[in-house]
Parts: structure tokens; sequence; C-alpha cells
């Protein structure tokens, strides 16, 4: 009998440690010996074998793909691969969107199968490339920090090959402007989604192509992003892992022959002053600039003017004691007239104000005739307005 998932969940987490360090030993070496196993797990071989974690190879073993993707995914372990492997999907995703496309008028259940499809392999295009990224990122770090020790000359070597085996044709693939590119394939796809969401007369159908829809836009945002990380930050640090190296490996071969290249003039006598050629002449000329002094007048005419202040309250009773006002806007110049003999237009708008007073109560009376007030800077043409009583 196949065991329960929690039995097998368990066993996962209790030996976590075991199954890395297989892991590990399965990545660098392709396989797990049959000796290193029995003194890794001994005493866990069997389960390993009943839960389905491992697989034999002839004598030795190996992890299931599941398991390993499994914990590759857990530790962040993800090893590049080559583009070769991830451009296998232009095809398979191609073929499902064609038979789609010739198949919408179709069996229904072989349609809805095919959406499901083609959305489970658009997802496992993004997620390689996702980790096809973050293992290019780090694979570029360690050997930027040049953990393991290397020689400049192999730096050279690996950055270059990087370069042209892995970024280069990746970025080729999530170029959505290249024709022949799964990004540009992923971008058609969604046009055609997006008119069968709206349009498909089965409702069942309809919310497929809506979830597949909204997968490819998150999907291109995404790709975008990987693209975005390639371009700004993993080709820059490769090239300049590369350059950096060359220089290094050119100096290096220099020192140790030194008798083959002609010595660069590194040190290149050269005599110079502190000061220019030309500093007795600029500062005559600086100094010759203060010798004519020009008469200056300075106008010290001020126009003094009080600032007036509105006496909200002053003017408010006086509207109220003159109710009720036939022609609001006419009071409002008749009044500034009689106190300052001029309409200033900043004092009048201030008087106008009143009009909106909570306790003042305006009534328009629908005249066509607009009456023309004069201040001291404009005409302006009013509108009637009647204030009888109190609001």
């Amino acid at each position: 009998m196949r065991a329960e998932p929690r039995t097998i969940l368990r066993f996962l987490l209790e030996n976590f440690e075991s199954l890395r360090d297989l892991y590990e030993i399965q990545l660098s070496d392709g396989i797990v010996k049959k000796e290193i196993l029995k003194t890794i797990c001994g005493n866990i071989q069997s389960q390993l074998l009943e839960y389905k974690i491992l697989r034999t190879i002839d004598d030795d073993f190996e992890f299931h793909s599941v398991y390993q993707n499994l914990i590759e995914f857990i530790i962040s372990e993800f090893k590049p691969l080559l583009p070769e492997t991830i451009e296998k999907y232009n095809s398979s995703i191609s073929k499902l969107y064609q038979k789609i496309v010739e198949g919408i008028d179709g069996d229904t259940q072989i349609l809805k199968l095919r959406v499901t499809e083609l959305g489970t392999e658009i997802k496992a295009f993004f997620e390689l490339v996702e980790r096809n990224t973050i293992g290019l990122l780090k694979e570029t770090r360690v050997i930027k920090a040049n953990v393991e020790k290397i020689e400049y000359r192999e730096k050279i070597i690996r950055a270059s090959r990087w370069i042209e085996e892995y970024i280069v044709p990746l970025n080729r693939i999530l170029d959505v402007n290249h024709s022949e590119s799964v990004a540009n394939k992923l971008h058609a796809i969604g046009q055609f989604v997006n008119t069968k969401r709206l349009s498909f007369a089965d409702e069942q159908l309809r919310l497929q192509f809506e979830q597949l829809y909204h997968l490819i836009i998150s999907i291109n945002d995404g790709l975008l992003k990987q693209s975005k990380i390639i371009t700004t930050e993993l080709l820059p640090l490769i090239d300049r892992i590369r350059t950096e190296s060359m220089i290094l490996t050119g100096w290096i071969e220099f020192l140790d022959n030194p008798e083959k290249y002609a010595t660069p003039a590194l040190l290149r006598p050269v005599r110079d002053f502190a000061y220019s050629d030309n500093i007795f002449l600029n500062t005559k000329e600086f100094f010759e600039q203060f010798t004519k002094e020009d008469a200056v007048y300075l106008d010290d005419e001020r126009a003094e003017k009080d600032k007036w202040i509105f006496n909200k309250k002053f003017y408010k009773n006086k509207l109220q004691s003159d109710l009720p006002v036939n022609d609001f806007f006419v009071w409002c110049a008749q009044t500034l007239a009689e106190e300052y003999k001029t309409i200033e237009l900043a004092k009048f708008f201030e008087l106008v104000g009143l009009v909106f007073e909570k306790d003042i109560d305006p009534q328009f009376t629908g005249e066509v005739e607009l009456q023309e007030i004069k201040t001291d800077k404009s005409t302006i043409r009013f509108p009637k307005i009647t204030i009888n009583k109190h609001a």
C-alpha cells in the first residue's frame, strides 16, 4: 500500500538534512552511489525507495524529479539551464494555442482541457525562466567573490560562456519584439484570449479564458521583470567580471614575461605651473573694472499707503439698517463712494461678500438688463439683486 501523504511529509521534515546532503551529492556527481547512500541514510534507505523519493539506476540511486525540484526550490539551489531547455516551451505553447484556435467551435470538453494545459505550460515556462535567472545571479556573485580562488583566465572563460551560452539566448527568448520569442507568442495569445473571455458563448469556457487572460498578464509582467534583472544587473556584473579579469590577466602576463613586451609609458614627465599663463592679464582686467565708478542714483520715493481692513460687522449693520435694499450692488458702490469718494475694486469686492452671509436673504429679480458699476480699475456689469429682510 502507498504511504499516507502526511507520513511522507513528516518523513521529509524529520530527515531533511540527510536528504539535502544526498541532493548536493547528486548535484555534483550526477548520481548517488550505493556506498554513500548507505553511509548517510542506511537506516532509512528502505523508506526512501518505498516513498519513491529515490529510484534505482543499476546499483546506484537518484532522486525522482518531483522531490529533486522540491528540495531545489526550498533551498533556492537552482542550477542554470541551457536556453534550449526553456526554448522547448515555445513549441509546446504554440501547438496548444494552434489547437485551441482550430477547435474553438468544436468539442467543448477537449477545448477546456487544452485551455487548462496551455495555462500549465505557460506557468512551467515562467518558473524555469525565474529559476534560471536566480541560478545565474548566484553563480556570478560567487565567481565575483572568487570563493573558489579560481584563476583570472578561468574567470574570463566562465564569464564569456555565460554571456554567449546563457544570457544572450535567454534575453532573446524574453524579447517581446522578437517574432520567434516565447514572450512574443504570449503577447499574441493574450490578445486572442482577451476577445474570447468577453464574447464566448459557453460560460465555463468564458471563465477559463478569463483566468488564462489574467495569468498571461501576470506572466508578462514577471517576464519583463526578469528581463530587466538580466539587462540591468546580471549582464553588467558578468561583463565587469570579464573585463576586470582580462585586465588583471594581461598585467600578470606582463609581470611574468616583461622582456617580451615593451614597457608602457606609465609615467611621463610634464612641466606645468600651479597658475595660468594668463594670470597677470586676468588679474589686471579684474581690478580695472573698479577704477571707474559710475554715478548711482537711488530713488527713495515710497508710496505710503494705508492698508484697508474690512470691518464686516460695521458694514453688515449698515446694510441691515438700510433694508430693504432695491439693488444690492448699487448700494455697495454708493456706500464706498460716500465714504471714500472713489470706488476701489478690492474694497468693492470685499463689500460684495456680505451677500453670502447666512442672515442675509438676497432675491434675484430676474431682470435681463444689467447694471454697470465703474470702479477705479474697470467697469463691471451686475444683475439686479434685492434684499428686503433678514434671512
